[in-house]
Parts: C-alpha cells; sequence; structure tokens
C-alpha cells in the first residue's frame, strides 16, 4: 500500500509522530493508501522553512522572469503525469476519470497563466505618481506579500491547491499547503512535480492532515502573512478569528447555494443540458453547483419532465469504469450527511421527483442516485443550505422580478446563472443577481482568466484572473523628497 510523505525544505520524508492515516477509495469503501498525519510540530518546521525561503531572497528576490522559467517547467511536468494523477484523484476522490483528467489539464494551464504574469511584471517600473510638489518624487511598488498558509478542499482536490499555490509562487511568496484529509494524493505527486521543477527548498512546502491537528496550527502560526481558505462557511470562520488574531491577510472562498433562472422562451433541452452540467458534475460537489432552479411557470412541468427523464438516463458507478458520468461521493461521512438532507426534504411539503437513495445495483461505495425536489417551500433546508451533493431543488416563478427576489433571498453570493433568448433581459437580470460569478445561458464553465469569488457569506477576495495574483502582493509608497535646500519647516520656526 502506497505510503505518502510530507515535503518541506525541499525533502520528502514522514512526519514526527510517524502516524498515517488511511486514504479509502469511495467506490469501494477499501483503503488504498497510507496519509502522513502531520501535525503542529511538522506545520511549525513547514512554516519557519518558508519564512526562511521568503526571506533569504533566495524566490522573492528573483527576476520574475526567472520564477515564470520554473513554473513553466512545474505546468509540463504535471502534463506528462496527467493520467497518472487523474487516476489517483478519482480513486482518491471518485469523480469520473475525464473529469479528473480536465481538472489536471487546467491545474498545468493555471501555472503557465501565472507564469505569463509574473513574466509580465518583471517588465513593469515602478509607478511614478506626480503629488502636486516638485520637491518630492513619489512612486508605488508592489511586493510579494509573504508566506502563505493555505487550507485547500477534497472537491477538486488538486485544482483548488493550484489555484491558491500558481498565483503565490509567481508573485514571490513562499507557500505551506495542507490540502483536505479526504483527499491528498494528488498534491503530494504536485509536491514531487515542484522538486522535480527545481523549485528552491523551503519555497513550497506540504503538509497531510486533519484539520484540528494541522490546519488550525498553520492558520494559528505567528509566522504566517497570508491564508487563503476554500471550504465550509463554519471552518472559514475560524481561519478568520485565527488571521483577525495576529492582524494578518486572509482570504476566504466558502460555500454557494447557487440560483439558476430559466425564463420561457429559452430551449428546453439547452436549459435541461445546463441544468444537469450545473448540480450533477463532480457529483454536486461544487461550491458554485446551481443547486436552486428556477423556471418560469409556462414551461415548468414541460422541461420538469425532461429532466426527470434525463436525470434517470445517468450513468452512475465506478469513476474509473468508461461512460460513468457519477461517481460516489467522497466519503461515508458525506453520503450519511447528504441523504439525511434528503430524508429532511421529504419530510417537507417538496414532491420528490426522482432519485433519493441508493441505486438498486450498486450495494457497495458511496453511490447516490442524482435526485430532484420540485415545489419546494423556500424556507426549508433543503432550498436555504448548501447540500453538497447531487441534489436539486426546482421552483417555478411567474414575474423576472419574482425570480429575482427569490434567486437573491440567500445567505450565500457565490454564483448564479440565467437563460432567456432575450438577451437584453440576460443581462438586465446578471446586473441584478447579488453573486460574484455570473453566468449567462450556461452553467458552471470556469476560466483561469476571469475572477472567482461570491458576495455575502460565499466569502472574502477573490481568486484566478489578475485579481487572484494581486492577492499575493503588499502595495509599498516611496517617498524622496530631492530638493537641494532644507525642508525647513522646524529650522524656520527656530530663527
Amino acid at each position: 500500500m502506497q505510503r505518502t510523505s510530507l515535503y518541506i525544505d525541499g525533502k520528502f520524508g514522514a512526519p514526527e509522530n510517524r502516524n498515517y492515516f488511511p486514504a479509502v477509495n469511495p467506490a469501494t469503501e477499501e483503503p488504498f493508501a497510507e496519509v502522513a498525519a502531520g501535525q503542529a510540530p511538522d506545520i511549525d518546521r513547514a512554516v519557519r522553512a518558508a519564512r526562511r525561503a521568503f526571506d533569504s531572497g533566495d524566490w522573492s528576490g528573483l527576476d520574475g522572469r526567472q520564477r515564470a522559467d520554473m513554473l513553466r517547467r512545474v505546468a509540463q511536468g504535471i502534463r506528462t503525469r496527467q493520467k497518472e494523477i487523474a487516476l489517483l484523484e478519482t480513486r482518491d476522490n471518485g469523480k469520473p476519470i475525464p473529469e479528473a483528467e480536465w481538472d489536471v489539464g487546467d491545474a498545468a494551464f493555471c501555472f503557465d497563466y501565472y507564469a505569463d504574469l509574473a513574466e509580465e511584471q518583471a517588465g513593469r517600473s515602478p509607478e511614478e505618481v506626480d503629488v502636486g510638489d516638485p520637491r518630492f518624487q513619489a512612486r508605488i511598488l508592489r511586493e510579494p506579500l509573504g508566506v502563505v498558509g493555505a487550507i485547500t478542499p477534497w472537491n477538486f482536490p488538486l485544482l483548488m491547491a493550484v489555484w491558491k499555490a500558481a498565483p503565490a509562487l509567481a508573485a514571490g511568496c513562499t507557500i505551506v499547503l495542507k490540502p483536505s484529509e479526504l483527499c491528498s494524493l494528488s498534491c503530494h505527486l504536485l509536491a514531487e512535480v515542484i522538486d522535480a521543477a527545481g523549485v528552491p527548498p523551503g519555497v513550497f512546502n506540504l503538509i497531510t492532515g486533519t484539520g484540528p491537528e494541522a490546519g488550525q496550527a498553520l492558520a494559528d502560526h505567528p509566522l504566517v502573512d497570508k491564508m487563503a481558505f476554500t471550504g465550509s462557511v463554519t471552518t472559514g470562520r475560524k481561519v478568520m478569528q485565527a488571521a483577525s488574531a495576529g492582524i494578518r491577510t486572509v482570504s476566504l472562498e466558502l460555500g454557494g447555494k447557487s440560483p439558476f433562472v430559466i425564463f420561457e422562451d429559452c430551449d428546453i433541452d439547452k436549459a435541461v443540458e445546463w441544468i444537469l452540467f450545473g448540480i450533477f458534475w463532480n457529483k454536486g460537489e461544487v461550491c458554485s453547483a446551481t443547486s436552486r432552479v428556477l423556471v418560469q411557470r409556462g414551461i415548468f412541468e414541460r422541461l420538469l419532465d425532461r429532466l426527470r427523464s434525463a436525470t434517470e438516463a445517468i450513468e452512475i458507478g465506478s469513476g474509473e469504469a468508461p461512460g460513468v458520468k457519477l461517481g460516489p461521493l467522497v466519503s461515508k461521512g458525506q453520503y450519511d450527511k447528504v441523504l439525511g438532507t434528503i430524508e429532511t426534504g421529504k419530510l417537507t411539503a417538496a414532491r420528490l421527483v426522482t432519485g433519493g437513495g441508493r441505486p438498486a445495483n450498486l450495494d457497495r461505495g458511496y453511490f447516490l442516485n442524482p435526485t430532484i425536489f420540485a415545489d419546494v417551500p423556500t424556507d426549508s433546508e433543503i432550498w436555504r443550505e448548501e447540500i453538497f451533493g447531487p441534489v436539486l431543488c426546482i421552483n417555478a416563478f411567474d414575474t423576472e422580478q419574482q425570480a429575482l427576489d427569490l434567486a437573491n433571498d440567500s445567505k450565500y453570493g457565490l454564483a448564479a446563472a440565467v437563460m432567456s433568448d432575450d438577451l437584453e433581459r440576460c443581462e438586465r437580470v446578471a446586473a441584478k443577481l447579488r453573486a460574484g460569478i455570473i453566468w449567462v445561458n450556461c452553467s458552471q464553465p470556469t476560466f483561469t482568466q476571469v475572477p472567482w469569488g461570491g458576495y455575502k457569506m460565499s466569502g472574502i477576495g477573490r481568486e484566478l484572473g489578475r485579481a487572484g495574483f494581486d492577492a499575493y502582493f503588499e502595495t509599498k509608497q516611496v517617498t524622496r523628497f530631492d530638493h537641494n535646500e532644507c525642508w525647513g519647516w522646524y529650522l524656520d520656526a527656530q530663527e
């Protein structure tokens, strides 16, 4: 059985306590690897290594073009091992292999994209500012922020880690990564790729372990300059509280309960396709999943009938099997949580359209039939709370304003979607939806080049795009007195 190690200061090694925990294949419920269980002493070694690497200038002091060369080597290393990484992620997470391969390809592109921005940054001169007094010269500098602590989730294990690591490294920061204990293996391969690319010791460090034993120690560490977290609202609060104690920068990408507004003038088949992709991709374990669908009443029942038929035709099984579109949920804990929420939904006035339990032909693994509830009470748990599984709630609306009111009535604001053949209406609705990501006539496409993040309880800050790069810099002003005479304020007063 494969046994992983920690990666600290350019070296792979066992955790100080020599403890490990199992990685379980959610399709078989069997352990297939042992993961190093890092704790506070390991976090301390990693953070101190990152601190030394940053303060020495071995990475932060490099020209951006030099960092870009290494990041491109990392991107190529990921592509070279794409199938290996994807297969390991499928066994660890359960997602179908084609989805995993897509994620790994995106991770490689992310390193290339931020390599380009690092190179572009290297060619920029400091910004000169006219302060209105010719005796003073002022300029604005951008400097790498420092040591980054990153805690990442299990739904896109490699990709979410890269969303933080690539821009942080491109900016000149050093990083300590703590991936979710449920899915850590692809991040271990990332450490191998980074090591092979020749990134200097201490620049990238990997500590696997649990949230309470490793994640909390990272969030609390006084030598960390910025915490970057993706995960639940509950854990995000703890990360923010720890960051506030040290008055350090924090970025949070948290949950969502994203609405999808569908008007009756659209093509029903296209709407069904995007609804399926919006909620059942990655088994619904997607923070931005459009899990609340609002359909104009004129097409509601026709759309619902086609959606039910298409949902029941989705092939469910092991992510390693050809043709599978829906793999198992990530863990027994998540499986039980989603099933419990479905049972709660059955007790409401909502109509269970399809799904709601285990597929009859799969007696092992954390498999769940994709589930649809219709006519859902808007004050119910299944309508208001993030389920993080293949569960869709769908309701009817009559007017555009009613749709907007229902869509925006949420504590979350990560994403939203609108579909209509009337593009003017789409743009009008998009402008009024209270979310950081708006999709028009589609759901869930994600591009490295544009910012990602939400309003309200969906988080703080933005990842991806140039905004994701800027998040890893500090801004410094340097003002110089450029005059032959003394300033004269004190001396004139004395005379």
